[in-house]
């Protein structure tokens, strides 16, 4: 079978795959570099990082599978795809806990001043009795989002005393019962604003929720709450962020998705210490690329 890799996933995995397979890799190439490459391509595989465009699809004319490795299709011309009768199949859950884990973990560091902390001692400052904040039990955990990632973290939350209000584009009966029995319960978009003490953005970015949450949105959410954005970056209004914590109306935020992502970039929310950045690392663990690399072998030697 010939294997088209538009992003890198796990090395070992792609090592095996070519004991077996016509491998070509393109990671993170240009829309003009992997039409080049998918002439005769069968399968891509891909991650974020990447646009997977119909003008690339359409240069690959043998091309009937497309592997996700991940969740995310805002990369792709899914419509395009879905017009070719190009089979799509996504691997969410490996990078679903790792994406929950990093949640909590920008959550824990931003109520406890974590990198303040690091930053000062490092200057030889001994900061204790300046540093004081929040304990995560008790606090009203806001899951914006409560699908695969947002149903996980807020598993994560309830375990951790929290309370945990979540909401979804199509909510049903037998969705708050599922949620409801991991310890979540289904509110509407503006309770979960309203309400959450600590918010975690996690839904897919479409043109139609392009900037959906902005000053509006931020004005209606608790002073000192903390905004967590796991999802992507075109879905926060950036500039109304900046100025949410400008004002103090909210206590910080932690991104690992951005607006402009890659070298050189730099976040206009870099300036604020109450803002914790990372570059999109959230599914990037060894435990979970592990797992999506074992996964792609499954489905190339299973499902084709």
């Amino acid at each position: 079978m010939k294997l088209l890799f538009a992003s890198p996933i796990y090395e070992k995995a792609i090592d095996r795959l070519r004991e077996k397979h016509d491998v070509v890799c393109a990671f993170n190439a240009s829309e003009e570099i992997l039409q080049q490459h998918i002439t005769d391509r069968e399968v891509l595989i891909f991650r974020s990082g990447v646009n997977i465009s119909a003008d690339v699809l359409k240069c690959g004319p043998d091309m009937r599978l497309l592997i996700r490795a991940g969740s995310g299709l805002d990369n792709l011309d899914l419509e395009y795809a879905e017009q070719r009768g190009i089979n799509l199949i996504r691997i969410p859950e490996p990078g679903a806990q790792a994406v929950a884990e990093l949640g909590f973990a920008l959550m824990l560091a931003l109520a406890r001043q974590v990198v303040t902390a690091d930053h000062s001692l490092r200057q030889g400052k001994w900061t204790k009795h300046e540093l004081s904040g929040f304990l995560l039990s008790g606090k009203t955990l806001g899951v914006y989002g409560a699908g695969s990632i947002g149903s996980t973290i807020g598993r994560m939350g309830a375990a951790w005393n929290m309370n945990v209000v979540g909401c979804i584009k199509h909510p049903s009966d037998e969705r708050a019962t599922e949620l409801a029995k991991q310890g979540i319960k289904l509110s509407t978009a503006a309770e979960v604003l309203a309400q959450a003490d600590f918010l975690t953005i996690n839904i897919p970015l479409s043109d139609k929720n392009r900037n959906l949450l902005g000053a509006q949105e931020f004005s209606s959410m608790k002073p000192g709450a903390y905004l967590i954005n796991l999802a992507r970056g075109g879905i926060v209004n950036e500039r109304d962020l900046q100025e949410a914590l400008a004002s103090g109306h909210l206590g910080g935020a932690g991104m690992d998705v951005h607006e402009k992502e890659g070298g050189g970039e730099i976040s206009p929310l870099a300036q604020y210490p109450n803002v914790i950045l990372t570059p999109h690392i959230g599914a990037m663990t060894i435990d979970s690329q592990k797992e999506i690399g074992e996964r792609v072998i499954e489905i190339l030697e299973t499902d084709i």
